[in-house]
């Protein structure tokens, strides 16, 4: 069994196993008993109601969060003409076409967002076994290909967040960072958790939301209570 480091003993002291918390009440407590030295990243799980192993319900797609996650992504888009100039002028870190493609292939993957334009999608296609693995790969349901890339750059840029099931069922985000406000974490989640009601496959059965925990890095979970969603 691994060795639990001292903070984290006393982290978990705090915290009372069998409570379920009201989501404000949860964020002051992951706050209050984040053990890092840095600005944890506050992560949130949801344990959903949906098999996976069914098409239409594997839950995947994107939201842009009021408050932003507190990390600066660096965008690459692959666009060529206007659209790679409006990239350039919405702030996007790498844009280009064949050259970026030759790049990637040769081992280069510096960057967290990759955006591309629809007609680009057979040339960014040969990177699939590269951006696949990595989750770069630019998909039509997290709005990473579009025409419409200022406004993707934008939102990139801005605090938007991709989510998708894993194969029980759970899914992974991250909501923000410890130093921010109890309030605008609170605001982060109920945004991505609307999102994912809204979104509820119609043959999922049983109840839906079955748990929520929310934890900073390095910190013990605090489980929400789903009926105060």
């Amino acid at each position: 069994m691994p060795k639990i480091g001292k903070k984290l003993q006393e982290a978990r002291k705090q915290i009372d196993k069998n409570t379920l918390y009201e989501p404000l009440e949860a964020f002051e407590l992951v706050k209050k008993v984040a053990p890092g030295k840095f600005d944890e990243t506050v992560e949130v799980a949801f344990r959903l109601g949906v098999d996976p192993r069914h098409a239409d319900q594997q839950l995947r797609g994107a939201v842009v969060l009021p408050h932003g996650t507190g990390k600066t992504k660096t965008v690459l888009v692959f666009a060529k003409g206007d659209k790679a100039k409006e990239a350039e002028a919405a702030g996007a870190d790498f844009v280009g076409a064949e050259d970026l493609v030759e790049k990637i292939q040769g081992g280069w993957t510096g960057f967290d967002v990759a955006i591309a334009t629809p007609d680009l999608m057979g040339l960014v296609g040969r990177l699939g076994r590269i951006l696949g693995p990595r989750g770069l790969m630019p998909n039509p349901k997290t709005g990473t290909v579009t025409f419409d890339v200022g406004p993707a750059v934008r939102d990139a840029k801005g605090g938007k967040i991709t989510y998708r099931t894993d194969k029980i069922g759970i899914i992974h985000a991250p909501i923000g960072k410890v130093s921010f406000e109890a309030q605008k974490l609170a605001e982060n989640f109920k945004t991505l958790a609307d999102t994912l009601i809204r979104i509820k496959p119609a043959s999922a059965k049983g109840q839906y939301m079955k748990t929520i925990t929310v934890s900073s890095t390095m910190g013990p979970g605090v489980r929400i209570n789903p009926n105060k969603i």
